[in-house]
């Protein structure tokens, strides 16, 4: 341990101002954009739920409602990026890097940031030009400039850069910020320098860029926001004639459709009905009529995960709002925390389908396919996979002493069926709103919000107004981390799609040898890869609108499809070693990683089997459609 320095040292008095000033800017920055982050979920809110009312209470539709939430949606999901930066909260594959001593870690970590910054200060100028040349077009219901709008984007990418230098300064470790710029620099120098040599190469490029830039950043740690926004603006700097100005037009157009706006309100959602008690209420009534079975509340957790999710849309809200109200007492009965994690982590990766699925919402998005039907075909093969899960169960807890667990009374369990009745009604009273046609599933999230407001408030008096500024920036962060990736994917798909690549993509797969089947179960294998490499949505938004025309032209219904490949992708990310979502479990569980790795594997054989009984049998997806 070194000594402290002196108090009267020059050391000791320069260095906290040194340190201080990173800090303070931090700070005063950060309020600077999670104040307004915050306003902007609420007024979404707002609007959307105007409209609702406006359209079927008074039958006078506001026309401009939807135009002004897609003008505030960029600017939410820009600072929403912003503030995922800040926190380093963007998503990223650490599972080669955390491996790694802590002077390598530390070194990865820095270049993370480096590289963010570089993509970003290259794409601040071609921002601003979109941005001016978008001041030439007037909206069509408000008839004001579309710069308002536009000009979210370089204030954003503006806002990144000051706080990826904040996060060099402060953050990261100084030693090792000069070979990470010098080894990003050089990089950038050397690709320019081949440019002319690139160029000859054609479609080899797609390797060069999309497979080699891509695989190599993501492994390193960058987040793979900015891993697929490099290769894809080095691909258009450097081996075509598209203005770079393009990159900024095509992220826009993909993180911005406005049925995204259902991925920040279905968060805040899915956040609210955990502070307000709504999902706490569940989880006992559930205990209360399985909690003393063998294995109970094992199955507890299933349920509750399967009812909660079809409530808030989020994997990680899902996990957060059960996990705390099931494990103290699932421990108590000996379960090993291991066990624990890893049956959580496979009811992450079973639920993957149950509505309002934001994976789902992605895949309507880019791909055409009816959000209320995908929300109809989601519920089935969830059940599928519940089923093998409890399989699992019955036999890892056969064994149970039951002696000290006492039967919960007739009394008791309606009492708790009483109580949780407001809860358990919300999923119905979703799926009621869209399908009658009082919302669209953008705007259903808004009645689900009211009402869990009024029913925290009035019911189970749990509203914590301290929290609700948290909650709305939270909600802010995750959202700019999901939609800036789903920008930065669907750049990227356009690249690949302008390339030609979507051609032989639909030569090679529709030429499979099994037909159908054979296309079905190469889809199977790649989306388990993408999974576990590039989380759901970036995926979904890469691959899904080059392989659902396929799928459909080789005889598999879109839902049918829709549903292997989401369950699919869940399988690899809640898969260890590389899958986020089973680290993410841990560290809702507070397990360490290890303990998990070997209970897992009978719950992903479980959910391995469910899929492939998903994908043989058509009806699980589509018998209610």
């Amino acid at each position: 341990m070194q000594a402290a320095p002196d108090a009267a040292s020059p050391a000791a008095l320069g260095a906290p101002a040194k340190q201080a000033w990173p800090a303070k800017a931090d700070q005063v920055l950060g309020l600077l954009v999670e104040i307004p982050a915050a306003i902007l979920v609420v007024a979404e809110v707002v609007v959307l739920f105007s409209g609702i009312v406006a359209r079927y209470v008074f039958h006078r539709p506001l026309i401009w409602s939807d135009e002004l939430a897609s003008t505030l949606f960029l600017w939410l999901a820009m600072l929403g990026a912003v503030i995922a930066l800040r926190r380093g909260e963007h998503m990223r594959m650490t599972a080669l890097i955390a491996r790694l001593g802590p002077a390598k870690r530390d070194f990865f970590d820095t270049l993370g940031v480096v590289a963010g910054l570089g993509f970003l200060v290259l794409i601040a100028a071609p921002a601003f030009e979109w941005a001016l040349e978008e001041s030439f077009v007037v909206t069509p219901a408000m008839e004001i400039s579309a710069a308002w709008r536009a000009s979210a984007f370089p204030i954003g990418v503006g806002l990144m850069i000051a706080f990826s230098l904040i996060r060099l300064l402060s953050r990261t470790n100084l030693a090792q910020a000069p070979l990470a710029l010098g080894l990003v620099a050089v990089l950038m120098v050397v690709l320019w320098l081949l440019g002319p040599t690139l160029k000859t190469l054609g479609n080899l490029n797609l390797v060069v860029f999309f497979v080699g830039i891509v695989g190599a950043s993501v492994f390193a740690g960058v987040p793979i926001v900015f891993s697929f926004a490099l290769a894809t603006f080095g691909y258009l700097a450097l081996t075509t004639r598209v203005p770079t100005m393009t990159l900024v037009g095509r992220m826009d157009e993909g993180m911005s459709h406005l049925i995204l706006l259902a991925v920040p309100l279905f968060v805040f959602l899915g956040l609210l009905i955990e502070m307000a008690g709504m999902a706490k209420a569940m989880v006992r009534f559930l205990a209360s009529l399985l909690g003393h079975v063998r294995g109970g509340l094992s199955y507890v957790l299933i349920g509750a995960m399967y009812l909660v999710s079809g409530i808030s849309g989020s994997k990680a809200a899902d996990m957060a709002a059960v996990a705390p109200a099931l494990f103290p007492e699932m421990k108590q009965r000996g379960a090993k925390p291991g066990d624990l994690v890893a049956l959580l982590s496979a009811t992450g990766a079973q639920t993957e389908t149950i509505p309002p699925s934001i994976v789902l919402i992605t895949i309507g998005s880019v791909t055409g396919v009816s959000i209320a039907a995908l929300f109809t075909g989601g519920l089935v093969p969830g059940l599928v996979l519940a089923i093998g899960l409890c399989f699992v169960v019955a036999r890892r807890y056969r064994t149970d002493d039951l002696s000290g667990v006492t039967r919960a009374s007739g009394s008791e369990i309606l009492k708790s069926f009483v109580v949780a009745l407001p809860a358990l009604a919300l999923p119905f009273l979703i799926r009621a709103a869209v399908v009658e046609g009082v919302s669209t599933a953008t705007e259903v999230s808004t009645i689900g919000i009211v009402y869990s407001v009024i029913v925290g408030l009035l019911v189970y008096r749990q509203f914590d107004w301290r929290r609700l500024g948290t909650i709305l920036v939270d909600t802010a962060s995750l959202s700019g981390a999901i939609l800036i990736i789903i920008g930065a994917a669907s750049a990227m798909a356009w690249g690949l799609t302008q390339s030609g690549f979507s051609r032989t993509l639909v030569d090679l797969m529709t030429h499979l040898p099994g037909g159908a089947v054979g296309f079905m179960a190469v889809s199977i294998v790649a989306f388990i890869v993408l999974g576990s490499v590039l989380e759901g949505i970036p995926a979904i938004v890469l691959f899904g609108p080059l392989l659902f025309p396929i799928a459909k032209l080789v005889g598999i219904h879109e839902v049918h499809y829709a549903m292997v490949v989401v369950l699919a992708m869940g399988l690899g990310l809640f898969a260890p070693p590389f899958g986020v979502g089973y680290y993410a479990a841990c560290a809702i569980g507070k397990v360490n990683p290890d303990e998990g790795i070997r209970p897992i594997l009978a719950y992903m054989l479980a959910l391995l089997v469910g899929l492939i009984a998903v994908a043989a049998v058509p009806w699980f997806s589509i018998g209610f459609l």
